[in-house]
């Protein structure tokens, strides 16, 4: 495949890849030179041009009355590609749940091991309505995705303004980690006593994520909005008779400095 077919792929074919080609040979160089170069009249290349400066590909300067055309370095594409290609990724779980809308049908997204249990994890921080409704086994959490990845996702959801509303069962819970508290954006409340919740789920716009235990080892992504309203609606029905989290303490402080503060 010659370098016409490959720049085809991405859209740079016909008048389009001749006028680049000859500005890309000659560097800068007139309107009229370029246009000569690549075989086409000058009134034909202003309009293919303008669409290569908007593409950043070419710049079009004026100089003592006349139009010189400038190649910009070619790897400038590369990265305006990886833009794209950052942009359109952080944009899809909308289009997504847009196209999936219009098909009226409920997609179910599985994934295996602790790599699918990570993708499913970070999905909840697309979450649109900054509100995360979850139901997380403590116990689980800690072996899979594992407390070093959860720490880098709390830190995530906190730097995007994603509030968690969390309900646990004290017979899962593991130490004194992450309590009720304004600083990571969480409300945790307890369900009632004899109630164990065994699997962690999130509900979030028209998603519903489920986050097995390491022996199943698997994560779970469906996408329909009855399903997650249906969810929803189980979880504030919980939510309603569980029992708030006394918030985190503040941290003391040292016995050392209150004596000098009373002192002065």
């Amino acid at each position: 495949m010659d370098m016409e077919e490959k720049l085809a792929k991405i859209g740079i074919t016909g008048k389009l890849f001749k006028l680049y080609l000859a500005a890309v040979e000659l560097g800068e160089a007139p309107v009229q030179e370029v246009a000569a170069r690549a075989g086409l009249a000058r009134t034909t290349a202003y309009d293919v041009l303008e669409r290569l400066e908007h593409e950043e590909l070419i710049r079009i300067v004026e100089r003592s009355g006349r139009r010189f055309v400038v190649a910009e370095d070619p790897v400038g594409m590369l990265q305006r590609l990886e833009l794209r290609k950052q942009v359109i990724t952080d944009v899809m779980p909308q289009i997504r749940s847009l196209y999936n809308r219009a098909k009226g049908k409920p997609q179910i997204r599985f994934y295996e091991g602790e790599e699918g249990i990570n993708t499913v994890l970070w999905d909840t921080l697309t979450c649109q309505s900054k509100t995360l409704c979850g139901i997380l086994s403590m116990n689980e959490l800690i072996e899979t995705p594992g407390l070093g990845e959860m720490d880098v996702y709390i830190s995530e959801r906190v730097k995007r303004g994603i509030t968690l509303k969390v309900l646990r069962s004290r017979d899962k819970d593991v130490g004194q980690i992450w309590p009720s508290g304004l600083e990571q954006l969480r409300e945790l409340r307890y369900a009632p006593d004899g109630m164990t919740l065994g699997v962690t789920q999130y509900v979030y716009d028209d998603k519903v994520s489920i986050i097995s235990s390491k022996r199943e080892n698997y994560g779970l992504i469906i996408e329909s909005e009855d399903f997650a309203r249906l969810q929803s609606v189980m979880f504030e029905t919980l939510w309603s008779i569980s029992t708030p989290a006394a918030p985190a303490e503040p941290p003391r402080k040292p016995a050392g400095g209150r004596r000098r503060a009373e002192k002065v």
